[in-house]
């Protein structure tokens, strides 16, 4: 019998109508234990920044929380501020889940107790599994938690998966979206294409996590021809490490892309736009040194905002790369009509309040 937990139709369409989903990163002190009073102050300025969700225990919270002790932990923290703050408006819990099988239901298992609404199913780590065995691992998993699939880039510990593959996965019961982030047009477009050609298309919704191209991705409209028909399908919004930082600037930027989509042309600002987003991204995830930087890049915008003390990673050799510093000096300095530090200075004693 299947025990999945459902989505609710408000659930539904807030998911599909495009929400602003950061991935949430993890609170350190200097002696690297979770700092519980900032941990609580990063979810409340999410969720004051008008996202639509949050992503915990993914990528930017730090895999190694694991071997610490702390998925639940920092699970149960974010939603606890997210059901104190008692929101009129939808906002969907995300639990980053990993590993084996059996360890993905674990923590499906762990996340369905806390609250949580739908697991982004990492599918990296997992050298030497058939495309078979990683969907069988999803058809599991889903049958306990709702899913979010997420296409990841080799070069950070993902791999390429066919067209085929994503066929196939678009078809499993209990996959309602999919995060794309190969950083790659091709294998984004196998995705898009699959889920057009599936028989579950209206119940599945697409976000980006091509940090290189945020703005493109939520304008654009894909058109595939099936059966005779011409279907459509965009990426409606964006589950992202990238608005882990400057969020309220995110929601902006969301709340004008929803305004525009139907417009028969665009504005070719918005090229430029995007430009700028991706630039910026560049000096938070350190591309140039194969994103060894992104974590600690990230921190070092939350620590200038004062919502982190200190960069500092589970991890110790996680820091900065050469020259990564400087290149966020510079993006704080050319594009300073795309932070949001106004806005956290104006709020961010009532977030660090206990």
């Amino acid at each position: 019998m299947n025990t999945r937990k459902r989505f609710s139709e408000e659930q539904h369409r807030a998911l599909h109508d495009g929400l602003v989903i950061p991935a949430h990163p993890l609170a350190l002190t200097s002696s690297r234990e979770m700092d519980e009073r900032r941990q609580r102050a990063l979810s409340r300025y999410y969720i004051a920044s008008g996202a639509g969700g949050i992503a915990v225990g993914v990528h930017s919270t730090q895999f190694e929380i694991r071997e610490a002790g702390l998925y639940e932990p920092v699970l149960r923290l974010a939603a606890e501020e997210v059901d104190k703050a008692n929101l009129a408006r939808p906002f969907l819990k995300v639990a980053g889940i990993c590993g084996s099988t059996e360890q993905a239901l674990a923590e499906a298992e762990t996340a369905v107790s806390l609250g949580y609404d739908v697991g982004l199913v990492s599918m990296g780590g997992l050298t030497g599994w058939s495309e078979e065995a990683h969907l069988e691992r999803i058809r599991a998993i889903a049958g306990t938690i709702p899913v979010f699939g997420f296409y990841l880039q080799p070069s950070v510990g993902g791999r390429t998966f066919s067209y085929d593959f994503w066929a196939k996965f678009a078809e499993i019961e209990g996959v309602v979206g999919i995060k794309m982030a190969p950083f790659n047009r091709y294998q984004t477009i196998d995705v898009v294409r699959a889920v057009c050609h599936s028989s579950r298309r209206n119940d599945i919704a697409l976000y980006t996590g091509n940090d290189d191209n945020i703005v493109a991705d939520l304008l654009t409209t894909y058109r595939f021809q099936v059966n005779g028909e011409t279907v459509s399908k965009r990426m409606v919004g964006g589950l992202l490490g990238h608005w882990a930082v400057w969020t309220r600037k995110a929601v902006e930027l969301m709340e004008e892309v929803k305004e525009i989509r139907e417009q028969a042309s665009i504005s070719a600002e918005w090229l430029t736009r995007a430009i700028e987003v991706t630039d910026t991204n560049a000096a938070f995830f350190d591309p140039s040194h194969q994103f060894k930087g992104c974590i600690a890049g990230l921190h070092e915008v939350l620590r200038r905002q004062g919502l982190l003390e200190g960069r500092w990673c589970l991890n110790p050799e996680e820091e900065l790369s050469l020259g990564q510093m400087e290149e966020i000096d510079r993006i704080y300095r050319d594009y300073p009509h795309l932070n949001d530090d106004d806005f956290v200075k104006a709020h961010l004693e009532e977030w660090l309040s206990e």
